[in-house]
Parts: structure tokens; sequence; C-alpha cells
């Protein structure tokens, strides 16, 4: 006989005033409404009002799930270290995870996603390619040990999520399992009311390639994504990418060097030569794996350390201190040129051969002008690395993108041959 649950029974307790420490409105609004209280930073008790619509939408996520033919399974939070040592993930994931050890002194991890774990599992429960292909999923918690968890339960440090898995036999099924997850997904939004957008992203820590985020848009989403006006093209910022463009054969005077004191911005520097930031070359320096490497923009742009991050992963990029300048007269702070440099040169499409800029000239208050891509200096690799701008050119059809912010509410990969090989 089943109980009915009486509202002057129901612990629920509404404020009047929003918490002191909420940032977005639905920090706001789920806390003065009685669904949440913050324990901690990014971490959450859900109250019963809220456990009834995490449990909703969890048997939205089931019965979707379960339709494309996934099995449920439940795997632990508390992993040992050696898995994720193998993939390299121990150390990929640096900061972000929650490390700790047991009486005996063993590594553990808190799991922020269970890749390894998944596949170690097949391995000792598929022994014949028969048994295969096979797609499971859990619904559980994962740690994440985030920088800045503000936002209520966008971005916590504990949070539940509905990870899945499929093995497959073939890459042709490897692409069916995708397409079956994609739909499983669109259905899952749509059933729960979400407006979402399905933009190309990139795979960061999970390695793999194929790579889709479902996005949906919110002024509160730490997430940008572009989308075109006049195509269907639309892409998380991080994996935006345009064409170089073609070589300029373009005559041009030699080197100048020009007497720019008290210069060392883009900003200062186009002011005192009275030319567009456009025409000048910015040269950051950032350390790749330890080595210091100079990437270059328009000096109207910024790098995305993010996208920067993405390109050379796994290798850790993190920007140079004062103290990578001492014992390095080569690299002169706020006057460095890529002529003549003897570290590795990174220059987004922009900066293509045959093109002239300003830039430093690797001497104290001095810069150069007609600096050739080229002839006074090559380019090692080319990445696109700047931050993605309103108006910038559609990848696919040339119109002006536009940009939103968003929350992401999804993301699937193919894998490939990753985490199967590792094991």
């Amino acid at each position: 006989m089943s109980q009915v649950q009486r509202m002057s029974r129901l612990m629920v307790k509404t404020l009047r005033d929003d918490p002191a420490d909420a940032e977005t409105l639905s920090h706001k609004l789920l806390v003065r409404a009685g669904y949440v209280r913050r324990t901690s930073a990014g971490i959450w008790s859900w109250l019963p009002l809220g456990k009834k619509v995490l449990d909703n939408i969890s048997r939205v996520v089931r019965e979707e799930m379960d339709a494309i033919g996934a099995q449920e399974v439940l795997l632990p939070a508390l992993l040992p270290k050696e898995p994720y040592e193998v993939s390299g993930r121990w150390d990929e994931y640096g900061d972000l995870l929650f490390r700790l050890k047991d009486r005996k002194g063993a590594d553990y991890l808190l799991g922020p996603t269970h890749e390894e774990i998944f596949t170690q599992l097949v391995k000792d429960q598929c022994t014949s390619y028969k048994d295969l292909p096979v797609m499971l999923y859990q619904i559980q918690t994962k740690y994440r040990d985030e920088a800045r968890p503000r936002s209520g339960v966008l971005r916590g440090r504990e949070f539940q999520m509905k990870d899945s898995y499929s093995f497959d036999t073939t890459d042709e099924g490897l692409v069916e399992s995708y397409g079956l997850h994609r739909a499983a997904y669109q259905k899952i939004f749509a059933r729960i009311g979400l407006d979402f957008r399905i933009v190309s992203a990139v795979s960061g820590a999970m390695g793999g390639s194929a790579s889709e985020e479902f996005l949906a848009p919110a002024a509160a989403g730490e997430d940008t994504f572009v989308d075109c006006p006049a195509c269907d093209y639309a892409a998380n910022t991080e994996a935006v990418t345009f064409q170089a463009p073609e070589a300029v054969a373009t005559e041009h005077g030699p080197v100048e060097e020009l007497d720019t004191p008290d210069t060392p911005t883009i900003e200062t520097l186009a002011a005192h030569l009275g030319v567009p930031a456009s025409a000048t070359l910015k040269n950051l320096l950032v350390k790749v794996d330890g080595e210091i490497t100079a990437v270059g923009v328009p000096g109207d742009r910024e790098v995305d350390l993010g996208k920067l991050g993405e390109h050379l992963a796994p290798a850790v990029v993190e920007l140079v201190t004062a103290e990578d300048f001492v014992d390095r007269p080569d690299l002169v702070r706020g006057y460095v040129g890529p002529q003549g440099l003897k570290i590795r040169y990174i220059a987004d499409p922009r900066i293509a051969p045959g093109t002239s800029w300003i830039t430093g000239a690797n001497k104290p208050g001095t810069h150069a002008r007609d600096v050739v891509v080229g002839r006074d200096f090559e380019v090692d690799d080319y990445l696109d690395v700047v931050v993605v701008e309103a108006g910038d050119p559609c990848p696919s059809c040339g119109t002006g993108l536009r940009l939103d912010r968003a929350i992401e509410i999804g993301h699937i990969f193919q894998l490939g041959r990753k985490y199967a090989d590792t094991f």
C-alpha cells in the first residue's frame, strides 16, 4: 500500500532573500525554493523537493538509455591510482583530481570519469568477440576539484553524471553506437524541456575524436559557442578552426628597426607609431612541458590558452613567469620578435607566409618594421589559437559568426581504440 506525502509534513523551507554567495539565477532560485542547501564550496545537499526532480531526470535518462540497448551498472567512486597512471590521466588531470591515501599508504582518487574502469570491467567480463558489442552506463557521483565552484550546482566539486560507454568490434559499429547515443541525448533533453544546441567540440582529457557537445544557451553558462546565422554551422569556440590564407607574394622593404621606448604592450606600441593594432605581431611566451615556446598572433587578437592547450595535449601549457627570463638575454620582456629566436615558434594561420609585421626587435625599447614571414623568420607550427570574436567568418560559408553563452549538458566522443589499446 503506497503512502501519500502530505504537504503539511514536507520538509521544505523557503527563503525570502538571495543567499549572499549566489552568483547565478539558478543558484538563487534553487536555494530560496528549498531544493538544495550548500554543505561546502561546490558540495550540495539535495532536499526532498530537489531529490524528486533529480530522480525524475534520472528516470528519463534511464528510459532513453535502456531504449537503445544500453545496460546499467554502478562502479565505485573510490578508485585505485594504477589504471589512471597507465592511461596517463593521473598526471593529465592535474589539480582537478581529488587524491588520497589509505591507511597502508596506497594511492587512490575520487573518480572524475570512468573510462579506465569500464574498459577493465569489459576486459574481464567479455572474453570473446561474441560477447560484443555491448553498451554500459551508470548514473553516479563524480568528483572534480574545481578551482572556483561558485555557480550553485553548476560546476560543483561533487555532482551526478550519466556516463555511457560502447564497446564495438568495428569502426562501423563505433559510428552506429555514437549515433544511437546522439539520438538518445536529443530525446532526453527534449523530454526534459531544454532548449539545446549540438556543436562541434574538442575531446580534451578524454582523448579520441568526433566530439560533439550539447549546450543549453544561458547567460550563466561557462561555455562560449558560435553559430552561423546563414548555415547550420555551430561549434564550441575551442573547436572553431579557420583555414590559413594563401601565401602573399608582395614585395617588402628590408627590416627597419624603430626606437620605441616605453612600449611593452601592443596598445602602447600602436599609439606610439600611429598604426592599428592589427598591423603588429603579438608574441606570447608560454611553457610547453617546461620548454619556453613563442606563440604569434595579430596584435588585435588574444591567444586562447584553452584552445592552445587542446592543440598541444597531453603536453602541459602554462604562462612564463618573471623567473623564466633570468639567464635568458635572448628573451627581452615586452620586446620579443620571432626573427632570430632560438625557440619553437607557433603562429596563428593569419600570420601567413609573405605577410609583413611590426614586432619586437629583441632589444629593449626597440621594435622592427617589415618583418616578413618566410623571409625573416620561419613558423614551426601553424595552429588556430586566437580567441574567436563575433563577426569572424564562418568556416563553412564565410558569414559573420555569432557568439553566445551556454551550459554544457552533454558531451559525446568517438574514443576509438584509445582505452582498449591502453588496457
